[in-house]
């Protein structure tokens, strides 16, 4: 979290990072935030209260924000996906395609968007029945958790979360495998090994932090719903939603140079 603030304070105080690139990395600091921010406080009262009771509502509360977290997470991924794509294959034309009206059109459809998928799978999870089991095998409240104690009114659930995989996990990553597609043909045009290098390493660190995420995410939703599986889905989910959103911040703060200029500037 503490490097997440950071990138922000620094994004925010240096008017030369007022830029596409940078205000959606901002976007994404806030979004890694937000992950942190609703399950580790609760995951540390469990352990040092050793009370792990949730009510349901709040539980309902919880899973509302991840899952909008996650949403908005993909979603900015996508963008930068395709800033990267404008900046290299359409560099004369950058800041006319991506301006200022443009990228926070872009920012608000991202928190929109989350917030919308959010409430449907929010909605259908309360139209579940839970029967006996009230206990849920994970440290945070999460769909996947929910849905493996429910004994009845699923279907919504699984319409949903259909509808939800082909907009936010699908059509995202072929877009963005697409966008890096026309980005290496671009690159491999230019004579230059140095602008080639130079025009690789701007795309490098996202082209790292989608890797990871994606990676991580698929990992957690392929893991089979099975006891066998529980231990191992944990330490999955506890890499996807706490680990990855601290490694993203460092991934962009160590691999790039201007915001560690501006660092040691703001610092000096």
């Amino acid at each position: 979290m503490l490097m997440n603030t950071v990138i922000i304070a620094v994004i925010c105080l240096d008017l030369h990072l007022h830029t596409p690139m940078y205000l959606f990395l901002c976007s994404l600091s806030i979004i890694d935030m937000c992950y942190t921010t609703v399950t580790i406080p609760k995951l540390l009262y469990i352990l040092l209260s050793g009370n792990n009771t949730m009510p349901f509502t709040q539980c309902l509360i919880q899973m509302y924000f991840v899952l909008t977290a996650t949403s908005a997470e993909i979603t900015i991924l996508l963008i930068m996906a395709y800033d990267r794509y404008v900046a290299i294959c359409h560099p004369l034309h950058y800041h006319q395609i991506l301006n200022k009206k443009i990228c926070i059109l872009l920012i608000l459809v991202t928190w929109i968007g989350g917030n919308i998928n959010s409430s449907f799978i929010t909605n259908s999870i309360l139209k579940m029945i839970f029967c006996s089991s009230v206990t849920i095998h994970q440290f945070f409240c999460d769909a996947k958790a929910l849905i493996n104690i429910a004994c009845g009114g699923t279907e919504m659930f699984y319409i949903i979360s259909y509808a939800e995989y082909l907009v936010f996990v699908f059509c995202p990553v072929m877009c963005s495998l697409l966008s890096y597609v026309q980005i290496i043909r671009v690159i491999q045009r230019i004579t230059s090994k140095d602008g080639r290098r130079k025009a690789f390493s701007t795309c490098s660190s996202h082209l790292i932090v989608m890797a990871i995420y994606y990676g991580s995410g698929v990992s957690v939703y392929m893991t089979p719903p099975s006891d066998r599986y529980a231990i191992l889905e944990q330490i999955l989910t506890m890499f996807y939603s706490t680990v990855v959103p601290v490694l993203n911040p460092l991934i962009y703060s160590l691999r790039n140079k201007e915001i560690n200029s501006s660092l040691r500037k703001l610092v000096s």
